[in-house]
């Protein structure tokens, strides 16, 4: 096993309405500088966002989170943030920015493996 690293991850939230105060995990960043890993994973649950909110357009969000995974990336296809350095990335996704989707607190933890990691997170935190 090799020597275990830092890292930090934040969950992406659907927040499709603030004021009720309801929120549906759809994704996890996760940033490791020392193993120069930066990655998103995201999942919509389109059935339980239509039931949280029917009037919520799911393409839309659907198309944000997607924009979120490219930006992490470095896909050119993620526009001009996706250029920045990784560090630049990853305050950037975990930065409020979007009235529905919404980056939770940023924890912190010890891999060796940043992409097993994003995956166990991915099942631990958004899959149902």
């Amino acid at each position: 096993m090799s020597e275990r690293k830092p890292f930090q991850y934040a969950a992406l939230r659907i927040v499709p309405r603030v004021e009720r105060g309801e929120a549906v995990n759809a994704g996890v960043v996760l940033f490791c500088r020392p193993l120069r890993f930066l990655g998103a994973k995201t999942q919509l649950d389109e059935a339980l966002l239509r039931a949280l909110a029917p009037d919520c357009e799911p393409v839309a969000v659907a198309k944000t989170l997607t924009m979120m995974e490219r930006i992490a990336a470095g896909d050119p296809d993620g526009g001009p943030i996706a250029q920045l350095p990784p560090s630049e990335r990853f305050h950037w996704l975990v930065a409020p920015a979007s009235t529905i989707v919404q980056p939770g607190p940023v924890h912190t933890g010890l891999t060796s493996d940043p992409v097993a990691e994003l995956d166990r997170l991915f099942v631990r935190l958004v899959e149902r």
